[in-house]
């Protein structure tokens, strides 16, 4: 049988799929149904310096193939993590990735300075958050801003560093360069689309905060466009997501050029996705004569 382990900026996974930021929380109830070390690895709920309650409701809403979430950041702040959540989840037999959102630069070294003098595996910045210093201009829409807060993270971060992109740009490819150019181990991609939906009835946006950011499987061909795009263009890792639901879409995505996955929606329909995904890895490399996960990533033939 193929060895289903990855590595991923000298992390070693036992299995390429890694739960996505605000999907599952910090794991308590996924427990109740499997053993966490069926993962490979979790990427907690996004942290901030304080507890945030995040937006009012209606945040969540269902669109055809996928969802429309404006959250906003609800979580109980970088503290309560570190001495509530984090001691429980190392006993999880499996990879602890820290997302942290901040709204300064200042908050964001804040944290990854806390995080560093723990014993988190790896720690994947949000830059899809608002730059209060810059007029609320995402951190994550232009090469400068990503260049700048990736290298000010950097020099505090002792971890493995993530950079998460946002696909709500003109050329992602340009964006993931200057990440990398500035200190990140690996990029994850993509981020949520943002969306709209209106209620035609009240004339409301279904959304409190009007937009959301959309996943599913509706924006899985975009993830696949844009984790080729960044393969071509940089020579650390890709953690790809966006919209898979199935093994197929897995091994799509991992031939596209991805090192490892993250999987985000599907768990709200099927908890037992993982397991479903990587059964279906492990018998599709056996069938292809393949030894490990890694002979697939980036192995597309295109015309």
């Amino acid at each position: 049988m193929a060895d289903l382990g990855v590595n991923v900026a000298g992390v070693q996974f036992n299995n390429p799929l890694i739960a996505a930021s605000g999907t599952f929380g910090f794991g308590r109830e996924y427990s109740e149904f499997y053993p966490l070390s069926t993962l490979g690895g979790i990427s907690c709920k996004g942290i901030t310096l304080q507890e945030r309650l995040g937006n009012p409701p209606p945040r969540i809403a269902e669109t055809p193939s996928g969802i429309l979430n404006a959250v906003g950041l609800q979580n109980p702040g970088v503290d309560h993590f570190i001495a509530e959540d984090l001691p429980w989840l190392r006993q999880q037999n499996t990879v602890v990735i820290s997302n942290i959102a901040g709204n300064t630069p200042e908050e964001y070294c804040q944290m990854a300075e806390k995080l560093s003098d723990t014993d988190v595996d790896m720690i994947e910045m949000n830059i899809s958050c608002p730059n209060v210093k810059s007029g609320g201009v995402q951190f994550g829409t232009s090469c400068e801003s990503v260049g700048a807060i990736t290298k000010a993270v950097r020099r505090c971060c002792k971890k493995p560093l993530i950079v998460k992109l946002s696909p709500n740009v003109t050329d992602i490819a340009s964006i993931a360069k200057s990440a990398e150019a500035e200190g990140a181990d690996a990029v994850s991609m993509i981020n949520t689309l943002t969306g709209m939906r209106i209620d035609i009835n009240t004339g409301r946006p279904i959304i409190h905060n009007n937009t959301g950011g959309m996943s599913g499987p509706a924006v899985f061909p975009v993830a696949v466009r844009m984790v080729w795009q960044v393969a071509q263009a940089i020579n650390i890792p890709i953690i790809g997501m966006g919209g898979i639901s199935t093994w197929q879409d897995a091994v799509e995505m991992l031939i596209a050029g991805a090192a490892a996955l993250q999987i985000g929606t599907v768990l709200f329909s099927d908890p037992y996705a993982p397991i479903k995904i990587n059964k279906g890895i492990a018998e599709f490399l056996d069938k292809k004569g393949l030894q490990s996960v890694a002979e697939l990533t980036g192995t597309i033939n295109p015309w």
